[in-house]
């Protein structure tokens, strides 16, 4: 179930899965090799988290603050490209360059906040979904919430096809997202020059202040710097700075359409709210609830709302997948670890179901906006613990080389950077002074204590490259040590375990573990017996099968004795895992060599994962060997 992993791919089930070099010509056929990984990004952006800011936004202030999502897009596409720049050049994604620069327990609070941020995320999906599928079929928001756990399984099919068809089935999802939303805006028949007038900057009030704010922290989300960062080096590359100046080339232009379509998609939101509900004067729609319900009357067209729900459930669908791949790459990043795809789907999509069924439960389906707002906000609080590390690593140049950013572009990003941290703080401040005003003092601690740590730990990162006078070895994947092979040392195997099934497959496995011996090699020879009786009463067992396996390891050891080699039986009992790893630690063995049937998916589940069980409790080497 969760393995420590070896490999410094990030994703490594799909890198360099799709090759750009064997794409000929220069033109639009190049380009398509690259196109996908942006679009996984881009549905970050127009997921259901963003709806009700963008709804608010219409509804109360019109075509005013379009201005605004064009702002937050332009910031997103500038920090997009810095993350893939990230993974082109480096071959490291966000969350690896984060464990390979900071202390460990830096990385520890950085990879517990992403965690928290990928769950919020996930809870916003979560409720967006559920909604949109009470709103398409009439069913309680609560059964909505639980039938989300099913697209468990569809991540794992997709996961299975492989990355370009789990890329085609997200465009296909964003298209009908767009489609949908460019039928409502049809119907509602904005009028051109107001929504242009929509562009030029202004702000009514502090109101207005306060939601431009939540749709900047709504569309800049911290899970999708990491996700980007991996996603690129799906793509195998020619590794030259030719090579690598056009993939990053075509990577901005791979961001671009898809970030813009994005940007389309909560305009147009943003557009509908302004059009059917502020010039109507229901100023205070904000719930996604409302807007659905006044559609068709709004409209005069019973379409309305059902493809408002399509495209809600649709955005949620697409939202849900890129937020567990998020959830691998940061896991497999700051850890190193890795833990079956169902299995982390199946967590983290029970922590965003656990608290939105206990809030409906208690409090009602009333409460359902509020805790999409809570999601924001706790995005919102993650956001500069992205963004600062992402800065430093495109900015240093002994990483870099000579893909570093130019001065114009480091200035920008650090002004978007002080921009969006400073307005993400302002709306979590805001939305905590009703626990200092309303707060147990327990609370207000609490929020005090948690706060001034979040503020130190930001501090300490931003400085970390003054501070720092630790000089950190270059990326492996750019710069290999060329001395690694100078003082290799060839390992002695002098006890060799053998992990046994008393079957035919028993003779590659001794042919294997002779291979790895010398002379003089003592091979321990290892059988667990899983009979009823061995379970019940381990070593003490007497039944036929015990007696049988007896048996049959003197007969292999006397067979082996034969051959000149020297070997030595052991009989466990009932769990194999767990015994022929003890026996392996407690006759000192430097190797194991065992068998793998090859079983995948469904079989492992009912067989069990031997090899990958035993392999976790021993620090030895193990030899699989396929049989």
């Amino acid at each position: 179930m969760v393995q420590k992993i070896q490999s410094d791919a990030s994703l490594s089930e799909v890198h360099q899965s799709v090759d750009t070099t064997t794409a000929k010509g220069k033109g639009w056929r190049r380009i398509l090799s690259f196109v996908g990984p942006a679009y996984l990004v881009s549905v970050g952006y127009m997921d259901p988290g963003n709806w009700a800011t963008d709804l608010q936004g219409g509804s109360k202030f019109g075509y005013s603050l379009v201005w605004v999502l064009l702002m937050s897009n332009l910031m997103a596409l500038l920090l997009q490209g810095l993350s893939a720049r990230l993974g082109i050049v480096r071959g490291r994604d966000l969350a690896q360059a984060n464990r390979e620069t900071y202390p460990k327990i830096v990385n520890y609070c950085l990879y517990v906040l992403a965690e928290i941020a990928i769950a919020a995320t996930d809870l916003a999906e979560v409720l967006g979904m559920a909604i949109g599928i009470q709103l398409l079929t009439g069913l309680p928001l609560h059964w909505g919430v639980a039938i989300t756990v099913l697209d468990t399984f569809l991540l794992l099919y997709l996961q299975r096809l492989g990355m370009r068809k789990m890329e085609a089935f997200i465009i296909t999802l964003v298209a009908i997202v767009a489609i949908c939303f460019l039928i409502e805006i049809v119907l509602a028949k904005p009028h051109p020059a107001e929504v242009l007038s929509g562009f030029i900057p202004r702000l009514q009030n502090e109101e207005a202040l306060y939601i431009a704010i939540g749709i900047i922290g709504a569309t800049v989300m911290p899970h999708n710097l990491y996700l980007h960062s991996s996603l690129v080096q799906t793509r195998k590359i020619d590794r030259s700075e030719k090579g690598i100046r056009q993939a990053i080339k075509f990577n901005m232009i791979d961001s671009a359409v898809a970030l813009n379509i994005a940007f389309l998609v909560n305009a147009a939101i943003l557009i509908l709210a302004a059009t059917v509900f502020f010039k109507s004067g229901n100023s205070e729609v904000a719930a996604i609830k409302d807007a659905h319900q006044l559609l068709a009357p709004l409209l005069g067209s019973a379409i309305a709302p059902k493809l408002f729900a399509i495209a809600l459930i649709a955005a949620g669908q697409s939202s849900t997948v890129t937020g567990t791949l998020a959830g691998q790459i940061v896991m497999e990043g700051y850890l190193r670890l890795r833990i079956n795809p169902w299995l982390r789907r199946l967590l983290t999509r029970l922590l965003a179901i656990v608290p939105a069924l206990i809030v409906i439960q208690i409090f009602g389906e009333e409460e359902v906006d509020n805790l999409l707002v809570l999601s924001q906000v706790i995005l919102s609080l993650q956001l500069g613990f992205a963004i600062i590390p992402l800065i430093h690593f495109v900015s240093d140049k002994q990483k870099m080389g000579r893909f570093v950013i130019n001065n114009y572009t480091k200035i920008a990003a650090w002004i978007i950077s002080s921009v969006l941290v400073y307005l993400n703080i302002k709306m979590l401040l805001y939305e905590t002074t009703t626990v200092f005003t309303q707060g147990t003092m327990l609370a207000k601690i609490a929020t005090l204590i948690a706060g001034v740590l979040l503020l130190l730990l930001l501090l300490y990162i931003l400085l970390f490259p003054i501070i720092s006078k630790r000089k950190k070895a270059d990326s492996i994947a750019i710069h290999p040590d060329k001395n690694l092979l100078d003082d290799i040392v060839v390992p002695d195997f002098g006890r060799i375990a053998i992990a046994l099934d008393f079957s035919d497959n028993d003779k590659k496995l001794l042919a294997f573990a002779i291979g790895q011996g010398r002379p003089g090699t003592h091979y321990l020879l290892i059988h667990i017996v899983e009979s009823a009786t061995a379970k019940m009463h381990g070593d003490d067992s007497d039944d036929y099968e015990t007696r049988q396996d007896k048996e049959r390891m003197e007969w292999y050891i006397q067979q082996l004795q034969q051959r000149g080699l020297t070997a030595e039986g052991f009989l466990g009992f009932n769990e194999r895992a767990k015994e022929i790893a003890r026996i392996a630690i407690a006759q000192q063995a430097d190797i194991l060599v065992a068998g793998a049937h090859g079983h995948t998916g469904l079989k492992d589940f009912i067989y069990g994962e031997t090899v990958n069980a035993v392999r976790h409790e021993l620090k030895i080497p193990v030899l699989i060997v396929n049989i």
